[in-house]
C-alpha cells in the first residue's frame, strides 16, 4: 500500500509540474524587488521624481503566448485602482522593457494607451500628500492574440476583461511609494 501512495503522489507531482503553488511566469524589476519601496526617479515630477517608467524583465511566458500586455494601477482605498500604465500588443519575443522606455522605446507594434491622468503613456505614482504608503501594481499579461485592437482610456477591471478571453497567464510585481 505504501508503495502504490508513493506512487500515486509522485505521479501527481510530475503532471502538475512541480510544487503546489510554484508560479511559472515570473516579472521582476531591476529597480526595485517585489514589495519594495519604488525609487523616486520613476514617480511623476510633482511628488519629487522625473518620471521615467521602471524597467521590467519577464520569462518567456507559457506555451502558445503570441504578445503581452503590461499594467500598472494603485488599488490603494484614496486612489481607487487609478490606471498609471497600460500597454499592449508587445510582440512575444520582448521579454523586457528598459528604463524610461515610456513614450520613447517601446517596441514595435506596441502600443500605450490613455491612464488616469488622462495622458497616453506611463504615469508615475503621485499619491497625495498624508495617505501613507500607496501599492503600485505592475502585471504583465501573456496572450494567446498577436494584437488587440483597442484604444482610449480603460479603468484596470474593464482592461482585465478586455484581456480575459485571450489570456494565458499573468504574473505581478508590487511597489510602493508616499509621502
Amino acid at each position: 500500500m505504501k508503495g502504490f501512495l508513493l506512487g500515486l503522489f509522485l505521479g501527481l507531482f510530475v503532471v502538475s509540474g512541480g510544487v503546489a503553488g510554484e508560479a511559472s511566469f515570473k516579472l521582476w524589476s531591476p529597480a526595485f524587488k517585489d514589495g519594495d519601496r519604488i525609487p523616486i526617479k520613476y514617480v511623476m515630477p510633482g511628488a519629487g521624481g522625473k518620471n521615467l517608467s521602471p524597467p521590467l524583465k519577464w520569462d518567456g511566458g507559457p506555451e502558445g503566448t503570441r504578445s503581452f500586455a503590461i499594467s500598472c494601477y494603485d488599488p490603494h482605498p484614496v486612489a481607487r485602482n487609478w490606471v498609471h500604465w497600460l500597454i499592449i500588443n508587445i510582440p512575444a519575443t520582448v521579454h523586457s522593457l528598459p528604463e524610461g522606455a515610456s513614450g520613447k522605446v517601446i517596441p514595435s507594434g506596441a502600443m500605450e494607451l490613455v491612464n488616469s491622468f488622462g495622458f497616453v503613456g506611463y504615469g508615475g505614482p503621485m499619491p497625495p500628500p498624508g495617505t501613507g504608503d500607496h501599492p503600485y501594481v505592475f502585471t504583465v499579461y501573456a496572450l494567446k492574440v498577436e494584437r488587440l485592437d483597442l484604444s482610449g482610456r480603460f479603468s484596470i477591471k474593464d482592461f482585465e476583461k478586455k484581456l480575459a478571453p485571450h489570456l494565458l497567464d499573468k504574473a505581478s510585481i508590487t511597489g510602493y511609494f508616499g509621502r
